[in-house]
């Protein structure tokens, strides 16, 4: 029996989600997608569109396990903060939808699925298609990390089950 991964990449306008199985050592893409909540919702709607959005998806899909994004860096404090509330929501849905969650930081994200942690969005989302085997790229860019979250941590328990820490 394998395990269920969802990838949640937040945000408060758009916020990725992706999810994968690992069975033994395959990756499987199971679906993807994001949720856009910017046009005609004032931030607090946006922060519960995002919070029914990403409940419903959990309770759709069932992960055993959901992969958050942590805060790298922001431009501002407003967008750190933001930023911060996205992340929020969130880690708030699975807690609801009885999830555990595990977090990584982007470049660690970024490392595991293209060799470098400084890796931009069409690198990811290129390394995404080949290790899913995907026809297309992701898209938009959110799915694509939020996949690149999930393929993060299958490559975490990989290692973990070879005992490599």
């Amino acid at each position: 029996m394998g395990i269920r991964i969802m990838g949640i990449d937040p945000g408060t306008r758009v916020v990725g989600y992706g999810v994968v199985d690992l069975e033994g050592n395959d990756l499987k893409h199971v679906a993807h997608g994001a949720f856009d909540v910017r046009k005609g919702a004032t931030y607090p709607q946006r922060l519960r569109l995002i919070f029914e959005g990403l409940s419903e998806m959990l309770k759709a899909y069932k992960p055993d396990v959901c992969v958050v994004e942590e805060i790298f860096y922001a431009k501002s404090a407003k967008s750190a903060i933001k930023t911060g509330e996205g992340r929020g929501v969130a880690l708030l849905s699975a807690a609801v939808c009885g999830v555990p969650v595990v977090e990584y930081a982007a470049t660690k994200i970024k490392k595991s699925v293209t060799g470098t942690g400084s890796a931009h969005k069409s690198q990811v989302q290129k390394m995404v298609r080949l290790q899913l085997a995907l026809k297309d790229v992701p898209k938009p860019a959110d799915a694509a990390d939020a996949l690149a979250c999930a393929i993060c941590h299958c490559h975490r328990l990989r290692f973990e089950s070879k005992g490599i820490r």
